[in-house]
């Protein structure tokens, strides 16, 4: 791979968690990784060097989206307007009961196209025919942390598939795939079964995925069927021994914090899927002061309309001034932190998150030109507030150019749009009496 030279951008970077902006700075990218950073006027040609012109864009690390449903694209705008529990029952599961791996490739495809133009470098994604999804990952030049969701009604037959999908991708493309487990939550998966999995982790030596405490019913059913909250039950049966990421956990009580503080576990945090789905909003302070990895999530686009973590971003700072009922709450700094650092904390990459040297070169650039971004008196208020995924020029994964000046590199949109198109009058049939999974109520 050719030497790289990203010139003449802004750059954000955190110096020891806090973040600044360095102005009229070169990125020097060799191979995969970050080689320099250094100001723009030391600069000397080289003609053995590929160079990006980036004058007036900033750049920032590539975003990790810590929960998602990639393929779940192909159902955006099915089911809207409608509590979870019909949600899940009357529309999600039934439809999802029609997948096949090649529709769940198209789909993949289709989200990842929109996650690049949206400057995410790396998803953990979180659903069914995951080889069709790392073969997604593998050819459009993103990173990938994949774990095959399972139901315990589906048995250990699925179960040992899911750790067969963890063998053959670990470690691929260049090591951009990485594979975890993944029992879809408590209120699916049982505590025998969670213990299973919880082995099989080890084993494996790899992470467990799932969701839990999504709603405050939740957390009473768990407490009335086992006498204790999801997150003990985690506890108790392994999972929390295992590098965990938890899908929302909007409802944690005091004991679950001091769990999760004492556990290798961090939270896909979503606001914009909770406010459609009308849930109620808890504040993340309590992560903050317990130190817990907060990472910003996109979940499905069925239940979230977009990919977009620029908007779930400005959402989150948006969302705790309200929960708190003070404009001091979720500063810029804490918001910055969460977005670029928290993400590579929850899915345990410590070699992203931030441009430095050293690091993998997952750049993304942002234009700085439009008119609700001027004057750049604070690019941080900027950067949260002003701007949007449209402003993404430039994306660049494991030092290989994805896009450039928006236009993909290594996906063909227009063949994707037909693919996908032609799957939808199957995809969203519902057939009565059948369904992937039934959600308690």
């Amino acid at each position: 791979m050719a030497g790289l030279l990203v010139r003449d951008c802004d750059v954000l970077q955190f110096n020891n968690g806090q973040p600044e902006f360095l102005i009229h700075h070169n990125i020097r990218v060799e191979e995969n990784r970050i080689e320099a950073i250094y100001p723009t006027g030391e600069w000397q040609s080289n003609p053995d060097i590929k160079v990006i012109d980036a004058g007036g864009m900033l750049a920032v690390p590539g975003m990790i989206n810590t929960h998602a449903h990639v393929p779940m694209v192909l159902f955006r705008g099915v089911a809207e307007d409608v509590p979870l529990e019909e949600w899940f029952n009357d529309y999600i599961f039934p439809m999802e009961s029609n997948l096949t791996p090649e529709d769940v490739y198209w789909g993949a495809m289709l989200g990842i196209a929109e996650m690049i133009e949206a400057g995410i470098t790396c998803v953990a994604d979180h659903y069914f025919f995951m080889d069709s999804v790392a073969e997604a990952i593998q050819k459009s030049g993103i990173r990938g942390d994949l774990a095959w969701a399972v139901f315990e009604h589906e048995g250990l037959e699925k179960l040992d598939e899911t750790t067969a999908f963890i063998t053959r991708w670990q470690g691929q493309a260049n090591d951009r795939i990485r594979t975890w487990l993944g029992p879809h939550s408590p209120y699916l998966c049982g505590p025998e079964f969670l213990k299973t999995c919880a082995q099989k982790a080890v084993e494996l030596d790899v992470g467990i995925h799932l969701h839990v405490s999504e709603t405050k019913e939740q957390v009473a059913l768990s407490r009335q069927k086992y006498g204790m909250t999801p997150i003990r039950l985690l506890e108790e049966t392994g999972i929390l021994e295992r590098p965990t990421i938890l899908a929302h956990c909007l409802f944690p009580e005091e004991e679950d914090l001091v769990l999760l503080r004492n556990h290798p576990a961090g939270i896909g945090h979503a606001p914009k899927t909770y406010m459609r789905a009308g849930l109620e909003l808890g504040s993340l302070q309590p992560y903050l002061d317990n130190q817990i990895p907060i990472g910003l999530a996109s979940d499905g686009a069925a239940s979230n309309s977009t990919l977009d973590l620029y908007e779930q971003m400005r959402l989150m700072g948006l969302t705790q001034k309200i929960v708190e009922g003070d404009a001091r709450s979720m500063p810029l700094d804490d918001i910055l932190r969460i977005a670029f650092l928290g993400g590579a904390n929850v899915c345990r990459h410590s070699e992203l998150g931030n441009l430095k040297p050293g690091n993998l070169a997952d750049i993304v650039l942002i234009r700085q030109d439009r008119a609700s971004q001027i004057p750049r008196l604070n690019i941080a208020a900027n950067l949260v507030y002003a701007s949007s995924a449209t402003d993404v020029d430039t994306v660049i994964c494991d030092g290989q150019i994805l896009l450039q000046g928006r236009q993909h590199l290594t996906l063909n949109k227009d063949q994707i749009k037909q693919e996908v198109e032609g799957r939808l009058e199957k995809l969203v049939t519902r057939v009565p009496g059948r369904k992937v999974a039934v959600y308690p109520t």
